[in-house]
């Protein structure tokens, strides 16, 4: 069984990450152009500050919001779940599980390293958690 670790996932990546200011439509375009389905919000010293996703671009357009002129600090979540580089996928991918979410950004000592999704989990990662899924519905 790999125990691969987040600092060995997101060894080569490069984040996306925006402004607060950012309006929803570059954030969108900046996605699209990174083939990504997450932005993180970051000011200006790297800090994160919160997660914009594919959901998110939804949730504007449904409302009849233009995503021109909204910025994403009003529809990004804000101080997101993080993980270290030193957690083990299995942890992350409880993470994504338990809280409903599909990106999980990678932070060591509030720098922002990366971001892992689902997609980035092997086969193996996914079995090993669908088993202790398994475990818990028979004892609960």
């Amino acid at each position: 069984m790999s125990h691969r670790d987040m600092a060995e996932i997101i060894r080569h990546q490069i984040p996306l990450a925006v402004r607060p200011d950012t309006s929803v439509q570059e954030a969108c375009k900046r996605m699209y152009a990174r083939k990504v389905g997450a932005a993180l919000v970051t000011n200006a010293n790297g800090i994160l500050l919160g997660i914009f996703t594919g959901r998110d671009a939804v949730r504007v357009l449904s409302r009849g919001r233009d995503p021109a002129t909204l910025e994403v600090r009003q529809v990004m979540t804000k101080s997101p779940d993080t993980i270290t580089p030193r957690a083990h996928a299995i942890e992350a991918l409880r993470m994504m599980r338990d809280g409903g979410f599909r990106h999980l950004p990678v932070v060591d000592d509030g720098n922002v390293l990366g971001i892992v999704s689902r997609g980035d989990f092997r086969g193996l990662e996914h079995d090993r958690l669908d088993e202790e899924t398994g475990i818990w519905e028979r004892i609960g």
